[in-house]
């Protein structure tokens, strides 16, 4: 017997058939009810007949290249796994994955080997219809943030957890694969229509619903004198009037995640419809374990839209190619958008350029139009063809020259499609991809951390998929009249104040679910003389229109108004006011540390940010505890750790300012660094459907609904003791 075995081993090692002959002790291999092998009965795969059955072994042959082995052969290696083949005896540290067709493997192997697409087994090659994926735990011990995949342990803390894929089409690989090489046509005009009904699935089912819904779809606004009373003898230069503007809650279809993080995206009701553009990085830097994130994160994206939404996928590296026109996202198009985004493959240099104009180009071409449009931009490298390296001869060109006409707009026509820029890692050029969101009207959001990708872009989508309020106008209008107009304080937002100081305005333009917004107004108001009594300074209103209904609503504000004694006695600073103030003041801080750091002053960038955290420690709304005070207070330490060096600041400090200085100029959420909830900071701008989404991503990867949802903006942080 043992030089039958020798001949076996030799005849395998020269990868030749060998038939080795049974002995009294071997008997058949076992079938389970499918009619595969239930152990391993060959190493390579086994002809069947066409009754399925499979076909006796017969004497070697080239047709026939299985290989016999006897009982304690199959034990073998039904406890080594067949891919590493290593034991795979429990309590070993490795968990274990059994494929519906019997067959075990080491859960970290299997994962590995199907994320690149396989779907077949390696033993049997039967299909499968569930695959295993990984994913880590929300949070894991010791209070440690979350980390790269690459990082995840492979221990038994993790979870078996499989992804049911979509039925195969017959021909889909075929029309994927020629996807790619078919010419695009010159007019991007190929969009799917607009449906009737699907539009209609998504409103109010019944004139009832959209009765209760209406005091939910009204807007809110408030207005904060600076203080209550000021003296009537006297004038007061540059008096403080916060505006505050809260969106419509969200309607039950788009409170995501919050309990029903397993429900279907397309049970929403009551929403705008989505137009959505992604124009994502493949470049040869993506290869590996990016470009697998990105295709899961897109993956996320797509189940989550909706059948009204319609999505396009624009892939650039050297060039640019548009995947699939703007298609609604019914369970055929989400097929089709997931088997083209899985079909991507990274290589060449990195055109930004090439793919926003691409991507605009899908946008303004359209025939029909959803309510809501965007473009999610995501790149991990410097722009190769368009923007000069920083240590080149050439002067770097305006980074506004990369973002096309149609995408910026002019003036106020309302024109300007919001580019969300998403930084992917250490290498991505961020002061180019913050001017491409900022000229837009969109993000920059820092992606420090591989692993948060898909919790980025699920945030980001919380919005699109959340808006209440479009083309939003603030309007403000003195009342006394001797009182005029100094300054308005709106960010990023265009404001205008007309020629005789009397009146002014905000664009503000989208709101999503449960926004808030906070502009400061100066004024000067003149001295009363003896008529004393109460003075009416000035009234707002807000002028908007519903996504849904397409109605326009105004709303009136109650005029401000202030006391006027002869006396005012101490100035009593209101806290709404004062909280707002810091929050300029801080932007302001780092907007100027920002600009020293570039001019190579490290040193004086990190002493700006301390004399904002040390002026913010003394106002009022600080001693009172805060939250938003405490918060800004993190966040500026936070950024002086990452400008320590010049080095810290140019891998990771940069993107960290810009993308601070994205959040607080539009008041709206971004990502940055390497947790989504902001380990170093309160997300002061996070809205409910935000969180939802980003609680249904972690419910995605952990395969488990009853995941707790992410810390929502009430926490709070403790201030650093100032040195005496």
């Amino acid at each position: 017997m043992g030089s039958k075995w020798r001949k076996a081993k030799i005849a395998l090692g020269l990868h030749l058939c060998v038939y080795v002959p049974r002995t009294l002790d071997d008997s058949p291999p076992s079938l389970d009810a499918a009619g595969r092998y239930s152990d391993v009965s060959s190493l390579s795969p086994v002809s069947r007949n066409s009754d399925s059955r499979p076909s006796m072994l017969t004497s070697p042959s080239p047709s026939s290249s299985g290989l016999r082995l006897s009982k304690s052969g199959s034990r073998s290696l039904k406890r080594t796994c067949a891919i590493c083949l290593a034991t795979m005896k429990p309590g070993h540290g490795h968990a274990i994955f059994t494929a519906e067709c019997s067959h075990a493997f080491h859960f970290q192997c299997i994962a590995s080997n199907v994320k690149h697409g396989n779907q077949v087994c390696p033993v049997c090659r039967a299909k499968w219809k569930e695959v295993p994926f990984q994913g880590p735990s929300s949070e894991l011990p010791h209070g440690r943030a979350r980390i790269n995949p690459v990082d995840w342990p492979q221990d038994d803390a993790w979870m078996t957890v499989l992804r049911r894929l979509p039925p195969t089409r017959p021909g889909s690989h075929r029309h994927i694969a020629s996807m790619f090489q078919a010419p695009e046509p010159s007019l991007f005009n190929d969009d799917d229509p607009l449906s009737i009904q699907s539009e209609l699935a998504e409103r109010p089912s019944s004139p009832k619903e959209d009765l209760d819904s209406n005091s939910n779809r009204t807007m809110d606004l408030k207005t904060y004198p600076e203080v209550s009373a000021v003296s009537r003898l006297n004038t007061h230069e540059g008096f403080t009037v916060l505006i505050h503007l809260k969106a419509p809650v969200a309607s039950s279809g788009q409170n995501l995640g919050r309990g029903t993080a397993n429900m279907p995206a397309t049970t929403q009701t009551s929403r705008a419809p989505v137009d959505l553009v992604t124009v994502l990085d493949v470049s040869g830097s993506m290869a590996g374990t990016k470009l697998a994130l990105l295709k899961r994160a897109m993956g996320f994206v797509i189940q989550n839209l909706g059948p009204s939404d319609r999505l396009s996928v624009i892939a650039f590296s050297s060039t640019a190619r548009r995947l699939f026109p703007l298609r609604q996202m019914t369970d055929a198009g989400k097929q089709h958008a997931l088997q083209a985004v899985n079909s991507l493959i990274s290589n060449g240099g990195t055109n930004i350029a090439e793919g926003l104009r691409k991507g605009a180009k899908v946008m303004e071409e359209r025939r029909e139009k959803n309510p809501v449009c965007s473009i999610i931009l995501l790149s991990d490298g410097q722009d190769t063809y368009t923007v000069s390296s920083p240590g080149g001869s050439q002067p770097r060109p305006d980074y506004q020259s990369l973002l096309p006409f149609s995408v910026r707009g002019s003036g106020n026509t309302g024109c300007k499609i919001p580019v969300h820029a998403f930084g992917f890692g250490a290498d991505h050029d961020a002061a180019s991809m913050h001017s491409i969101s900022e000229t837009s009207g969109g993000t920059f959001s820092f992606i420090e951390a591989e692993g948060v990708i898909q919790d980025a872009f699920a945030q980001c989508i919380g919005g699109l998929l959340s808006v209440v309020v479009q083309e939003l106008q603030v309007e403000m209008e003195c009342v006394h009249p001797g009182l005029r107009l100094c300054s308005l304080k709106a960010g990023s937002y265009t404001s205008h104040l007309m020629n005789d100081a009397r009146t002014g305005y905000i664009d503000v333009g989208d709101l999503y679910a449960d926004e808030e917004r906070d502009f400061l107004l100066s004024v000067n108001v003149p001295a009363a003389g003896e008529s004393g009594g109460m003075t009416s300074l000035v009234k707002v209103r807000c002028v908007y229109k519903d996504p849904v209904t397409k109605e326009t609503a105004t709303l009136e504000g109650d005029e401000v108004r202030i006391q006027r004694p002869e006396n005012a006695g101490h100035r009593v600073v209101s806290i709404e006011v004062d909280r707002q103030q810091n929050r300029l003041q801080a932007a302001d801080a780092i907007a100027a540390a920002r600009a020293a750091a570039e001019r190579g002053d490290l040193t004086g960038a990190v002493s700006i940010l301390e004399c904002c955290r040390k002026a913010l420690a003394e106002t009022a709304s600080a001693r009172a505890g805060d939250r938003l005070c405490l918060a800004l207070d993190a966040e500026l330490r936070e950024m002086q750790e990452r400008m320590a060096s010049r080095q810290m600041y140019e891998v990771s400090g940069r993107a960290y300012v810009l993308s601070g200085l994205s959040s607080h100029s539009w008041q709206r959420a971004t990502t940055r660094g390497d947790s989504i909830d902001g380990s170093s900071f309160i997300q002061a701008y996070q809205t409910p459907t935000m969180v939802d989404m980003v609680t249904r991503s972690h419910s995605m990867l952990l395969g488990s609904p009853t995941i707790q949802p992410p810390v929502r903006p009430a926490r709070s942080f403790q201030l650093r003791p100032q040195p005496r």
